[in-house]
């Protein structure tokens, strides 16, 4: 499988099923508790976006999940955490079978996170950026009691014009850098990348959240991004200025997030390293995954209450993880 294009920049199939499941259900899909099963890997970026605002807003129960491993093929991602690797809902042992039951002709990415219909068996929708923007919208009359408002009506048009900076040059940016068919894109990618965690930088220096004054959808999927960034696109995208645990701004505003509950406690840093290191063969082509870094300094204080704020506004924080859904230990600092 080939991520790199000799000579040419990296460029995202955006080609995403953009149906939506909403309240009123207008695109033939209404919000229905256990009709839909969430498709993840905690490796990836954008899948681990939803897993968070879904654990943050108490969807557990509304809007089951269904964990892939760590690495795939050119074919799909698969379930082979499960036993007898099948999915034990939906029966079948790569995602694949669900995008293909929708359209027998598929032929763009098989990609996570996806929604999947469990009676059809038949993939909904792939568009990870509207699908966390309908988790707090379309499905409210399932969050919990004391969910935060992560994407409060006064507020969005700031979110929005943060969140698109922030994947242009940061979520995307690092693919662009460590998938960049040239010396002078790769070069591009890296210096929007550190221009604009740099800007980051000091908005967060008097700021305890990236928007307001509580947790918002920005911090979720900038949280994704630097949460990767010294165990994979330090090193293996070559993103490597410096590490994050050497910019205090942001190596303290990725800690405060990580002890947050909902934000660490479904970060998996093996599946991680693993998926980047073994799938990334045309990067990294003897497979070899990193030992390190060592985790432990996650859990180091941030200081980063004296700023203000409260994390969960005039709510409070999710309840334990499900011991079903906890991260593996050994594969987290947090157990």
């Amino acid at each position: 499988m080939s991520y790199v294009k000799p000579g040419r920049e990296y460029a995202r199939d955006s080609r995403y099923i953009t149906a939506r499941i909403t309240a009123d259900g207008r695109d033939g899909f209404p919000v229905e508790p256990g009709r839909y099963r969430l498709v993840v890997s905690r490796a990836c970026p954008w899948a681990s976006r939803t897993v968070i605002v879904r654990r943050l807003l108490g969807l557990e129960r509304a809007l089951p999940m269904a964990i892939a491993g760590p690495t795939h093929d050119e074919r799909s991602w698969t379930f082979d955490l499960d036993p007898g690797g099948r999915d034990p809902v939906l029966g079948i042992e790569r995602l694949q079978e669900a995008y293909l039951a929708r359209d027998p002709d598929y032929d763009r990415g098989v990609t996570v996170p996806a929604i999947v219909e469990v009676p059809t068996g038949k993939v909904v929708t792939n568009d990870y950026a509207q699908m966390t923007i309908d988790m707090s919208l379309e499905w409210s009359a399932y969050h919990r009691d004391g969910a935060p408002a992560l994407y409060p009506p006064a507020l969005r048009p700031e979110i929005d014009a943060v969140n698109e900076v922030v994947y242009s040059d940061v979520n995307n940016g690092v693919y662009r850098a460590g998938f960049a068919g040239s010396q002078e894109s790769y070069t591009q990618a890296y210096e929007r990348l550190f221009a604009r965690l740099d800007w980051l930088s000091r908005r967060l220096e008097r700021s305890r959240y990236l928007v307001g004054d509580t947790i918002t959808e920005a911090d979720v999927r900038l949280f994704t991004t630097l949460v990767r960034f010294d165990a994979v696109y330090h090193g293996h995208f070559k993103c490597n200025r410096q590490k994050l645990s050497e910019m205090p701004v942001l190596w303290a505003y990725a800690r405060d997030l990580f002890q947050t509950p909902g934000f660490g406690d479904t970060v998996d840093f093996d599946h991680i390293k693993r998926h980047y290191y073994a799938v990334h063969r045309d990067i990294n082509p003897t497979g070899i995954v990193p030992v390190g870094p060592d985790l432990s300094d996650w859990l180091k204080p941030h200081d980063r209450a004296a700023l203000g704020g409260r994390p969960f506004g005039a709510g409070r924080p999710p309840e334990a993880v499900a011991p079903e859904e906890a991260v593996p230990a050994g594969h987290t600092p947090s157990s």
